[in-house]
């Protein structure tokens, strides 16, 4: 680092003498000492008038400029702000209008649900009366026919023992008297069959 800084300066060094070197000869007019007052002079007086020149036009153009961006940026701020909160609101309704919307689908839900099942068991009941009334029917038919079934069976016996008697001897056989034969066999077995 210290060779660096004597290298350096070794450089500058050789820089300024080559410098005065040649504003003693002549070389530079800019390093003559007899025209610095006439250069500091026109310094001055440039430097001067772009300052006014800068700080009158170009200055003010230029904070015109940033006061606008800034105003608009502002602006731009304060509507998305306002969007920001519009956003908000509207999903806030968004959300009430989901919740109401899921509310009511359950009820509604719910309401067909408690139809189906009142009509199901209306249903029912009134199925369970036809079948009870069937059920009902069908019993009278079966005491019918219970009550029926001793006589069609006599009606059946005599008819029957009449062809086998017939069948056996040859001759036909009086129903009177075989009608006696099988009402005695069934007074018999009457106690045996239905249970009295």
């Amino acid at each position: 680092m210290l060779r660096k800084i004597i290298f350096f300066n070794l450089i500058f060094s050789t820089f300024i003498s080559q410098i005065s070197k040649s504003a003693e000869s002549g070389g530079m007019p800019q390093l003559n000492p007899e025209f610095w007052i006439s250069q500091i002079f026109w310094l001055v007086l440039s430097f001067g008038i772009l300052f006014l020149v800068l700080s009158k036009f170009i200055l003010p153009k230029i904070r015109n400029n940033i006061e606008l961006r800034k105003s608009q940026i502002l602006e731009n701020i304060e509507a998305a702000e306002k969007q920001k909160i519009e956003a908000e609101n509207k999903l806030k309704n968004y959300e009430e209008l989901i919740t109401k919307s899921k509310n009511e689908a359950k009820n509604y839900f719910n309401e067909a649900r408690k139809k189906i099942i009142e009509d199901i068991d209306k249903k029912k009941q009134s199925l369970e009366k036809e079948i009870n009334i069937e059920i009902s029917g069908a019993e009278d038919e079966v005491r019918e026919l219970v009550k029926k079934a001793p006589e069609k069976i006599q009606k059946i016996a005599i008819e029957t023992s009449s062809d086998i008697v017939r069948q056996l001897i040859g001759e036909e056989v009086n129903n009177s008297s075989m009608s006696a034969i099988v009402d005695d066999l069934s007074k018999k077995n009457r106690g045996k069959y239905y249970g009295n």
